[in-house]
């Protein structure tokens, strides 16, 4: 059996992220595989030393408008495939899925868009919810093994942030959000620090403006998600809340395969 650890972080601009200290926490936590989200660059525009990290490949999608969405993976393991994307433009064009075929799972690092802006955002946001989740099930139904990753952009249920009731009209915390939620869930996929952790006050994203870090005034949008038929190799689920760097922290699972 060989172990396995898998960071996500929504680090909210990698170049600043990079400023910020980034390359060495990513060698102190040393990680088989980071998963970031919101990198907000083209590669071009990214220094050599995050391009080729020490031990790392690096793989980048970004999204045709500059300075805006993108994911990236750095991986220890070889991949025997990475797509860029659903193969869907109008999703694509944004930078906002990796899909990394490790061989022994199939894992998904997205951005999911965020619904606030307004009612066309929040429509194209719920698109990319059953667009993503048609894909992924095709693939679990021929019993592959999926982790799944990522800025997911809304919290669950009520325990998954501070204020539910304040919220209960913000996207990030809308019925029709937490209703594909429910269904996600419905089809198996397992969320895996729920899964480990029953407590509350566990959050992975907090407002800057209002300093609600400071008071732990958060939302829990960011998860690991795995399929049934990787639940008995999940080791270990964690949030790794002590990191600053960004208004997200990472989260990670442990696995034995």
């Amino acid at each position: 059996m060989k172990k396995l650890k898998l960071i996500s972080w929504n680090v909210n601009g990698i170049r600043a992220a990079e400023k910020k200290g980034f390359l060495t926490w990513l060698e102190t936590e040393n990680p088989d595989i980071a998963c970031l989200q919101e990198t907000k660059a083209n590669v071009e525009q990214l220094s050599n030393n995050l391009v080729h990290p020490n031990g790392y490949k690096t793989f980048w999608s970004s999204a045709e408008r500059k300075g805006y969405s993108g994911v990236s993976i750095f991986s220890k393991p070889d991949s025997k495939e990475v797509k860029y994307g659903f193969g869907i433009k109008k999703f694509d064009s944004e930078g906002r899925t990796l899909i990394f075929d490790h061989g022994d799972f199939i894992l998904f690092n997205i951005y999911f868009p965020n619904g606030q802006r307004d009612g066309e955002r929040l429509k194209y946001k719920l698109e990319f919810y059953d667009e993503f989740l048609d894909y992924v099930e095709k693939l679990r139904k021929k019993d592959k093994k999926i982790i799944i990753c990522g800025d997911v952009n809304t919290a669950h249920t009520e325990i998954d942030l501070a204020r539910p009731k304040e919220n209960e009209k913000n996207s990030g915390f809308l019925p029709v959000e937490r209703k594909w939620m429910d269904k996600f869930v419905e089809c198996g996929y397992i969320d895996t620090f729920r899964h480990l952790h029953k407590e509350g006050e566990n959050y992975t994203y907090w407002d800057t403006i209002t300093r609600a870090r400071e008071r732990n005034v958060g939302w829990r949008i960011d998860y690991f998600f795995i399929s049934p038929n990787l639940l008995k190799n999940l080791k270990q689920a964690f949030i790794l809340s002590d990191v600053m760097g960004s208004d997200h922290c990472p989260i990670g699972i442990e696995l034995e395969l």
